[in-house]
């Protein structure tokens, strides 16, 4: 009774081969039907050929599995990294200038690595992950090199954007990929840098949700499992990541210890800094040695070492351009001007228009000068840049890292001082202030409804007013904050008004010479107001740190 069921459960067990076997069998009965029927000639025909058609079926199908294969697991998984050998990388510490306090923390990254016998021996462990943050251009990826040079081991290097990718699965195939190759060079050199670039590409926070991001949430999966099983290897693989992104765009699961377990912050190169970094690039060309190299330096607060290069490269071009075989400081001055502002172009204009031009920029000239307690003028222009007429370049005398209510009260008072001129010159104003003017309103508003700096409610809303987050405000509160802008403002004008007023002079003075001259450098500048007696306020006091903290 029992035979039955064993033979139909053989059946289901073995249901595939015999459908197979069952096709099989009926396809070459129906081909021998087929071919009895046929006249011999074509019979033989047929069978000539049928070889040729298997033979052919089969390399097709080989070719089309190879394609297959290799696209999936080969051209997809395959990612554009360099490896260099430490000593090809060629960039020493000496040549990282203008990021001394970065340099000194990554030197101690060299060090151990020099040193690992002795860390072994102690019992501990070199440092696994290293995370460079700070704004771009500032030496990034030109430290990570000068720690493989220094240490003498392999570097490889790639963008984080090199593992992303839409098919799910090959941005995390890759990361084994590079850690997989990172281990072998480790095992045969004694250690390894792996470099990624731009790491916020795939170390942002994962999204979980079914809309997507599991590419990406996989490939970061897959670096965060690499990484922890570099506790466990015996290999020396040091991975450092560079990202212009803040610290909390970051997955907390990456910046944990045993991950990137150093952070190295590279910031903008200080005044020393800057100045090192113009003697090094200016050395690499022929400059005039007549150029002030300190002057620059003050010129180029907040500069990056890349915006500097980039400044002495555009000099060389204009020194080039003018027939000069040395370049200048007016050069770099212009290379500055033409960076930061715009190429020149001289718009037709009439006189009346290059008039108010002129008391424009004049203006803000005198007001910079005369009651900006941390910026200095540079250069006043009533040549078009960009999308204006004229221009006053100024920069701060050094850097300053927070505002106080008088700097930004001057910016507001600049801002205002075109207007107030053109008003007090021709009695009417142009289109040409609303730049200006929008900028003075952004000021008065985020110091009154974000800082709490306006002189009436200084201290009394700025619990309430913090973060401009009106909806918690009552509209009296609204009203009054409001009223406390617009005073603020009005208070910034009527002072501009009254410096001008008495100053017409030298108002008209600035303004006869741009119009005979077009451009007033900062010389210049300095020699009309000590003809008039006049001086610059002295630099804002830094706030003093609370020695308690």
């Amino acid at each position: 009774m029992l035979w039955w069921r064993r033979f139909f459960m053989g059946l289901g067990d073995r249901w595939l081969g015999l459908t197979i076997a069952a096709v099989v069998l009926v396809c070459g009965g129906l081909t021998w039907y087929g071919m009895s029927k046929l006249e011999s000639f074509y019979r033989t025909m047929q069978l000539a050929t049928m070889p040729m058609w298997f033979l052919t079926m089969i390399i097709g199908s080989v070719i089309s599995a190879l394609i297959y294969v290799s696209l999936l697991f080969g051209m997809f998984s395959k990612q554009d990294r360099k490896n260099i050998k430490g000593k090809e990388v060629n960039v020493h510490f000496s040549d990282v200038i203008g990021i001394d306090e970065a340099k000194e923390e990554a030197w101690e990254v060299v060090q151990l690595l020099k040193d690992r016998a002795r860390l072994k021996k102690v019992g501990g462990k070199i440092i696994r992950g290293i995370l460079m943050q700070g704004p771009p251009g500032c030496g990034k990826t030109y430290l990570a090199k000068a720690i493989a040079t220094e240490a003498g081991i392999p570097f490889i290097s790639l963008a984080a954007s090199d593992f992303v990718e839409i098919f799910v699965g090959v941005g995390a195939s890759r990361v084994r990929k590079l850690f997989k190759d990172a281990r072998r060079k480790a095992y045969a050199q004694g250690a390894c840098i792996v470099f990624i670039d731009e790491l916020d590409a795939v170390g942002r926070s994962r999204t979980f949700s079914w809309m997507g991001g599991q590419e990406t949430n996989s490939t970061l999966n897959s670096l965060l499992v690499e990484m922890d099983g570099l506790q466990e290897s015996e290999e020396n693989v040091i991975v450092i990541g560079a990202t212009n992104a803040e610290e909390e765009v970051m997955d907390q699961a990456l910046l944990r210890p045993g991950r990137f377990d150093r952070k190295i912050y590279v910031d903008r190169p200080n005044l020393e800094g800057r100045e090192k970094l113009f003697a090094y690039y200016l050395g690499k060309v022929q400059a005039d040695p007549s150029v002030d190299i300190r002057r620059l330096a003050r010129r180029g607060v907040g500069k990056t070492p890349a915006d500097i290069e980039n400044m002495v490269k555009e000099a060389a071009l204009i020194s080039t351009r003018n027939k000069r075989d040395k370049i200048t400081y007016e050069d770099i001055s212009e290379a500055l001007e033409r960076i930061e502002l715009g190429i020149k172009h001289r718009k037709s204009m009439n006189e009346m228009e290059r008039r108010l031009v002129a008391y424009h920029e004049a203006g803000h000239l005198i007001v910079l000068y005369m009651l900006h307690p941390t910026d200095d003028v540079f250069k006043a222009s009533i040549i078009a840049r960009r999308g204006t007429l004229g221009v006053v370049h100024h920069n701060p005398r050094e850097e300053l890292h927070t505002h106080s209510r008088e700097k930004l009260m001057a910016d507001i008072k600049v801002s205002l001082a075109g207007y107030v001129s053109e008003k007090l010159v021709s009695g009417t104003t142009s289109n040409g202030v609303a730049g200006d003017f929008q900028h003075a309103m952004v000021v008065a508003h985020d110091m009154v409804w974000r800082l709490g700096m306006g002189s009436k409610y200084l201290g009394d809303w700025q619990m309430m007013a913090s973060n401009g987050n009106s909806t918690q405000l009552s509209e009296t509160v609204k009203s009054e904050l409001n009223a406390e802008t617009n005073a603020l403002f009005r208070s910034c004008a009527e002072e501009v008004d009254r410096l001008l007023t008495k100053e017409r002079p030298l108002l008209d003075r600035f303004a006869s010479e741009l119009l005979k001259r077009e451009e007033l450098e900062y010389d210049d500048i300095e020699a009309i107001f000590a003809e008039y007696g006049k001086s610059r306020p002295p630099v804002a006091a830094k706030p003093k740190s609370d020695s308690s903290s």
